[in-house]
């Protein structure tokens, strides 16, 4: 896909063991050619962590994008009437955050900034890292799973022997699930083991 000229909104809520992994693909879509707005939850901009200080994830985002981070409800709010982003990702996206997503809460920038998205009827892509996917938050995956203009990248148990709940995406997948909403489409399968090759 042509990604020059296309704008993305690329979210990042409090999962931080994976965000490391997830810096990598923001770079793809610059890379691409496309224009790239950060977007991060509060955890992420307060929080330092052993993977990381919270200064540094900042750092990372803005430099990688050249442009600010957005992380108030007040500063998201306007990428709805501007219509701004072609496509919206949250990667990762936390159990808390699907939570509050399936529950229709918007007490976050990355959650006003889906909202705005889905005014617009402009995909959304959820790029899920959960301990209990397949435990009380199932059944907000799955009033996810259903909702219009709202795709998955491919996710499976990451780790069933020690975590037998936990969910988390194939975040190599980012930029071909959000190429794939792009068209109206589920890039699929959907359900896959988290490191088992990928099939297209």
């Amino acid at each position: 896909m042509n990604w020059t000229g296309k704008t993305v909104g690329f979210a990042l809520t409090g999962s931080h063991c994976t965000f490391a992994e997830t810096m990598p693909h923001i770079q793809s879509f610059v890379d691409a050619g496309a224009r790239v707005i950060p977007i991060a939850s509060q955890t992420l901009m307060t929080t330092d962590t052993r993977f990381g200080t919270s200064e540094n994830w900042q750092k990372q985002l803005k430099d990688i994008t050249g442009n600010d981070i957005i992380s108030s409800i007040v500063d998201a709010e306007p990428l709805g009437p501007s219509k701004l982003l072609d496509v919206m990702l949250i990667a990762p996206c936390t159990g808390n955050t699907t939570s509050r997503l399936a529950n229709a809460m918007t007490d976050s920038a990355v959650l006003m900034a889906a909202k705005a998205q889905m005014r617009n009827q402009r995909p959304l892509v959820l790029a899920i890292s959960t301990n209990d996917g397949l435990g009380l938050n199932a059944a907000n995956i799955a009033k996810l799973l259903v909702a219009k203009n709202i795709y998955f990248v491919p996710f499976g148990q990451d780790n069933p022997a020690q975590k037998p709940n936990s969910l988390v995406a194939r975040m190599e997948l980012i930029m071909d699930t959000c190429a794939a909403a792009l068209e109206g489409r589920q890039l699929q399968p959907l359900l896959i083991e988290r490191f088992q090759d990928f099939i297209s």
